[in-house]
């Protein structure tokens, strides 16, 4: 690649994201507004559960019952914000920043290594007085760059090369950066995403086969591979009782006393007895937990269907898109909140061996809070543009239809009433 190539995609990409930033008037439609009402009452319902599941932790380690939910609700707020701010911009000029994001995505990712850890793991920078979890960033960077690669080479992706390996290339230097983390599960989840999207996307299914084996091979290598000792007792400690904190399967099985005790109806909002110091991480990897005990069956599967609904909508606006980067974009950040949930109670309820996933828009953590409202800006762009091209058409099919009954003669009306 010349210099002039480089500077190019350094400096005209920049140039051209700015130029293409601003929708076009016939492009742009109006929100989809049950999307949104439904985002909000998830975001809403997490947020109280928060509340609920951190304020006794939050006073026994800080002296401040608002220590986690003060943060979040601000994050929150200024996501909203973002939000609506990305959901005016045309996503199509998001095609010319995503090498800058994937440079800034591979600094951030070896500066966490470089940075202070937390039980045992380089998982977070810190940045002006707060930390920011660079994996969180790549979930979005695979989006867009599977999105960008497969819209590039869309009439060549049922060969094996387009459709299957040159999506997937810039996520090898990324995975290997997780690894040293480690981040297994963020690798697992990213890689969910991707083999998603090109399901999706329309890869040829006679690679399936080649792709399932690549990927268990991969899983297996990353399990077994040399330190790391922590993956596979876990794996050993899988449904397994746990009496004490010594044990892997502890967390695992203070989040089943958690379920158990919430029966039907549940404890009552804020009445949890597991989060009192019994339950590890109830502010985040176990929060759906909370949700079983103080809410009960009830609460877990309105939590549940909300997040189906959420997903449901999100899956009709990448049908919706007027062309297939829009769609692979709906696509690949759908799944990302699909999976995201799907593992996280996967992992409460002991069906999936014990991994640190967070549950979108409930559990703490600004980095993931803000990362997920700006990603559903862009779908919300994406519904843009889809409901003004819907919109045309509609109108489109009413002129000819008007047109027809007319049969090029002029019509009588009845004169309006003065």
């Amino acid at each position: 690649m010349t210099a002039v190539k480089l500077l190019d995609i350094a400096f005209g990409n920049l140039l051209r994201f700015f130029r293409d930033i601003r929708f076009r008037k016939e492009e742009r439609g109006p929100l989809s507004h049950a999307f949104v009402i439904t985002l909000l009452l998830v975001l809403i319902y997490g947020l109280i559960m928060l509340f609920s599941a951190s304020y006794v932790t939050a006073y026994y380690k800080f002296g401040d019952i608002y220590h986690y939910i003060a943060p979040q609700l601000i994050i929150a707020v200024v996501g909203i914000g973002a939000m609506l701010l990305i959901s005016n911009i045309d996503y199509h000029a998001l095609r010319h920043v995503f090498w800058h994001l994937y440079v800034l995505l591979l600094i951030l990712l070896v500066w966490a290594l470089f940075s202070e850890p937390y039980n045992n793991c380089y998982r977070w920078v810190y940045l002006f007085g707060t930390t920011l979890q660079p994996s969180e960033v790549a979930k979005f960077a695979a989006v867009l760059g599977i999105a960008l690669l497969t819209d590039q080479h869309y009439t060549e992706r049922h060969k094996l090369w387009y459709g299957c390996i040159l999506p997937l290339l810039p996520l090898a230097p990324v995975f290997i950066l997780l690894r040293m983390e480690p981040h297994n599960s963020a690798i697992l989840l990213i890689g969910m995403i991707a083999v998603t999207m090109l399901i999706c996307g329309g890869c040829a299914l006679r690679w399936l086969p080649l792709e399932a084996a690549a990927g268990i091979a991969a899983v297996f290598l990353l399990l077994t591979a040399e330190g790391n000792d922590v993956a596979n007792e876990r794996l050993g400690a899988w449904g397994l009782y746990a009496g004490s904190e010594a044990d892997l399967g502890y967390q695992t099985t203070q989040s089943l006393y958690s379920i158990a005790s919430g029966g039907l109806t549940g404890l009552g909002i804020g009445n949890s007895l597991q989060k009192h110091l019994w339950l590890p991480e109830a502010t985040n990897d176990f929060i759906f937990s909370v949700v079983c005990e103080e809410l009960g069956f009830i609460g877990a599967l309105l939590c549940i269907l909300l997040f189906v609904l959420l997903i449901l909508q999100g899956i009709l606006i990448a049908l919706r898109a007027p062309d297939y980067f829009g769609t692979m974009l709906g696509i690949g950040i759908t799944a990302q909140v699909a999976w995201q949930v799907f593992c996280h109670i996967g992992v409460v309820t002991a069906t999936l061996p014990n991994t640190g996933i967070s549950l979108p828009f409930f559990s703490s953590g600004g980095t993931s809070l803000l990362l997920l409202l700006c990603e559903m800006g862009v779908l919300l762009s994406v519904s843009r543009a889809g409901n003004a091209q819907a919109a045309a058409q509609r109108h489109q099919r009413q002129q000819e239809l008007r047109n027809r009954l007319q049969g090029g003669r002029t019509v009588y009306r009845r004169p309006q009433a003065q």
